[in-house]
């Protein structure tokens, strides 16, 4: 499988305007790393220091916890969207997409999937349940525009149902772990799902 540079190799030099747009992914993959790792009540401190760029430039692009929380949720999404969207696209290929971010961001599952008549605690404290909502019904749409004619997952609620039970699934010390697992889900619902990879344009 093809490995990704970590954030700490992707360490962005901090030389002005022109470096904005680097080190606010820089920062967007950091803490996806972080949080994956740490949880989502992680120093932003350590956050700054993977992504290889001062506090301050951190709190420049988000000025809160609640703030970076929903940048990588919205960057999760959009590459879901990307990869549903892309010539050629099957379901399988597009829940290949998805699992890698499940996987790599597995602090976030619980908030993509929250109940939406309240939330947990955690999700009001954070303050990402109802923009987490919002992303969880792009993941949806996105998704049902592969469902064929009788899919086992074309119930109305089925194909959501299906992602929330193999979030549950997404566990593990390491990446790899996570993955194996969400995979083992994946085939005991009886779903193909193509190779777990980021979206590559």
């Amino acid at each position: 499988m093809t490995q990704h540079p970590t954030a700490e190799e992707r360490r962005p030099a901090n030389d002005g305007p022109k470096a904005a747009a680097r080190n606010r992914a820089a920062l967007i993959a950091a803490a996806r790393e972080v949080y994956a790792e740490h949880g989502l009540d992680a120093p932003l401190s350590g956050i700054a220091r993977r992504a290889g760029v001062g506090q301050g430039v951190l709190y420049r692009h988000f000025p809160d916890r609640a703030a970076l929380a929903d940048a990588v949720l919205e960057e999760n999404v959009r590459e879901v969207e990307q990869a549903a969207a892309a010539a050629g696209a099957t379901l399988a290929g597009v829940l290949g997409v998805l699992t890698w971010h499940l996987t790599e961001s597995a602090a976030f599952i619980g908030l993509l999937h929250a109940d939406r008549t309240g939330g947990r605690t955690e999700d009001r404290i954070h303050g990402v349940h109802a923009h987490a909502s919002a992303l969880s019904e792009r993941v949806a749409r996105s998704l049902r525009g592969h469902l064929t004619d009788g899919h086992r997952l074309g119930g109305a609620d089925d194909l959501m149902l299906a992602v929330a039970m193999v979030s549950g699934a997404v566990t593990g010390p390491t990446r790899a772990e996570r993955e194996r697992r969400a995979l083992a889900a994946w085939r005991l619902l009886g779903v193909e799902v193509g190779a777990v990879r980021p979206f590559a344009g």
